[in-house]
């Protein structure tokens, strides 16, 4: 079925196949895509109301050119055929309300949990669509944000380095001798080891390799700002990952913001006001520990999808392969 035209392609060369021609012929007169009821309006939104389950995802995704679409999921179908709800054009909240309102509200009561990301045009669909459900911010949208304070706190220093460093060379040149940059203990110069240290900031310490944790020592002995950075972000990775009980677990955000007060970070204070306008969903995490990770997988299989068929040229002929896969 869905395979027939990549199959095509594949034969091209040993049976002298038009594979092109054989894609047309399927799209066209063997697929059903041309008698497919929703084509018309495939483009702009597609609803499944059958697939929609008590535990959704929303999330957004690129299908053509940056295009983006609104995707609801059921967990429950684990990626599988029953996964897609609604595939909808754009994120704008009163446009996706619009298609999300073509299912049953006896249907939309029924949903119990969604999981999204921080935006506003996110909280406000699953409010208005999915009036029963308790909306649960994913985790890892808010780790990343501590994860982007400290890398850009790194990238601050590495630029200040690397000015450093171009000042010296040119001092030499003047001075008539040769550049000799400062080695560190493991062999780095001062703006190699902010650059080789990007992967280990991503990382807790006890998944530190030896060469890793003599790189850690020396980053944080000379650049404290980083040091204090990183510790607030794996405090943060600990509250998700330790954290059983949400009442513990908003205790611990609390302590977790007198922390960011007293390092006097901005982009870490920045991500604490983020936090307190998103707090009541961010702490819905603890209830059953809920993450849009089905949501970036579905994503995921989009885009390999999308690979395998070298792209989209006809979104609506796109989404009815999609959908006859996922829906």
């Amino acid at each position: 079925m869905d395979s027939c035209p990549i199959a095509a392609r594949s034969l091209e060369r040993p049976y002298h196949v038009d594979g092109d021609q054989r894609e047309r012929q399927y799209k066209e007169h063997l697929s059903g895509y041309r008698e497919w009821e929703a084509k018309d309006h495939a483009d702009q939104w597609l609803v499944f109301p059958e697939n929609i389950g008590e535990r959704l995802s929303i999330d957004e995704t690129s299908l053509s050119n940056g295009e983006l679409y609104t995707v609801v999921t059921n967990k429950a179908s684990h990626g599988k055929k029953g996964t897609i709800v609604a595939i909808i054009a754009g994120t704008e909240s009163g446009m996706v309300l619009e298609a999300l309102e073509k299912i049953p509200m006896v249907s939309r009561q029924k949903v119990m949990e969604v999981t999204l990301d921080m935006a506003g045009s996110m909280n406000r669909i699953s409010r208005r669509a999915f009036p029963n459900a308790a909306k649960v911010i994913d985790r890892f949208h808010v780790q990343k944000l501590a994860l982007e304070a400290v890398q850009e706190l790194r990238i601050k220093f590495r630029w200040d380095a690397m000015d450093r460093e171009n000042k010296e060379i040119l001092q030499a040149k003047l001075d008539g001798r040769e550049y000799r940059p400062e080695v560190l203990p493991n062999g780095d110069t001062r703006k190699q080891l902010l650059f080789r240290s990007r992967y280990l900031l991503y990382r807790s310490p006890d998944k530190w390799t030896e060469s890793q944790k003599t790189r850690a020592r020396l980053l944080f002995d000379m650049y404290p700002d980083i040091a204090d950075a990183y510790s607030l972000s794996h405090k943060l990775r600990l509250i998700y990952s330790k954290t059983k009980v949400k009442g513990v677990a908003y205790t611990k955000l609390a302590r977790w913001f007198n922390d960011v007060q007293k390092s006097g970070i901005d982009t870490f204070r920045t991500i604490e006001e983020t936090i307190c306008n998103h707090y009541e969903n961010i702490l819905n995490f603890f209830d059953n520990r809920s993450t849009n990770a089905s949501a970036e997988s579905f994503n995921a299989k989009i885009k390999a999808f999308r690979r395998q068929l070298r792209g989209v040229s006809d979104i609506s002929y796109f989404l009815f392969r999609l959908c006859n896969i996922y829906a």
